[in-house]
């Protein structure tokens, strides 16, 4: 059954004649609900709430290329794919490129599957000043030195464009200082018994300043119950 089919036998539900008043509203009321969720399913997928945020705001709206850095499960895709975005994406890891490339197989066809590719962050495929929003959610954190952060996160923002913005998702080490053991390099063990790089606040305003950036949203942390804290990074460049 089609969506426009499938909604349409959710609004037509038959309510038993002995069913009172109450009853009625409750049952439309769940209805509706339900609509409401697949639609937002449908239009946003598993978006990160941050990122959703930022769409909210209409911070994106005169984007017109868009890169995900660190495709995964493309969790991040479905609203641009299905609004008339130019979507790339690259992963190191090629299940992950096939995702990308099926998920926009089947939203926007017209996007070229070769626009999802096996590479990379510290190594992008790219020319300088091709995208408008770069995208890096759960990926800098995966930095295995200092170096290693550095390169991937200048060779992103290399293929920025001027005025374009950069969204990055990454844990840090705010909130949580005295709850990390440094391992060396940048690298931390957190709590949640997990090995990350870790950034903090200090760090990023540098970095800002460095790239010739400028913060549109201010930096927010949140901790997850002092297991691991992930800090929202927003930058554009000038």
């Amino acid at each position: 059954m089609d969506k426009r089919r499938k909604d349409k036998a959710l609004e037509v539900q038959v309510i038993p004649p002995q069913m009172g008043r109450a009853s009625r509203k409750d049952s439309s009321y769940i209805c509706k609900n339900i609509i409401m969720q697949n639609n937002l399913q449908q239009l946003y997928g598993n978006i990160d709430i941050y990122l959703f945020d930022q769409l909210l705001k209409g911070r994106f709206d005169n984007c017109k290329r868009i890169i995900d850095v660190g495709v995964g499960g493309a969790r991040n895709l479905h609203y641009f794919l299905q609004n008339g975005y130019e979507v790339y994406g690259i992963d190191p890891n090629p299940e992950a490129v096939e995702n990308g490339r099926r998920l926009s197989a089947a939203l926007a066809p017209e996007n070229p599957l070769s626009n999802f590719v096996t590479a990379t962050a510290e190594e992008l495929p790219f020319p300088d000043d091709y995208f408008d929003l770069s995208i890096c959610s759960a990926v800098l954190h995966f930095a295995s030195s200092h170096e290693h952060f550095d390169a991937m996160l200048r060779s992103v923002w290399r293929t920025l464009k001027p005025g374009g913005y950069f969204f990055a998702r990454l844990a840090s080490d705010i909130g949580i200082e005295s709850l990390v053991q440094p391992l060396g390099n940048g690298v931390y063990l957190l709590p949640d018994g997990t090995n990350r790089y870790l950034v903090n606040q200090e760090t990023l305003l540098q970095y800002s300043s460095a790239l010739h950036g400028e913060l549109f949203e201010p930096i927010k942390t949140t901790n997850v119950q002092n297991l691991r804290c992930m800090t929202t990074w927003c930058l554009r460049k000038k």
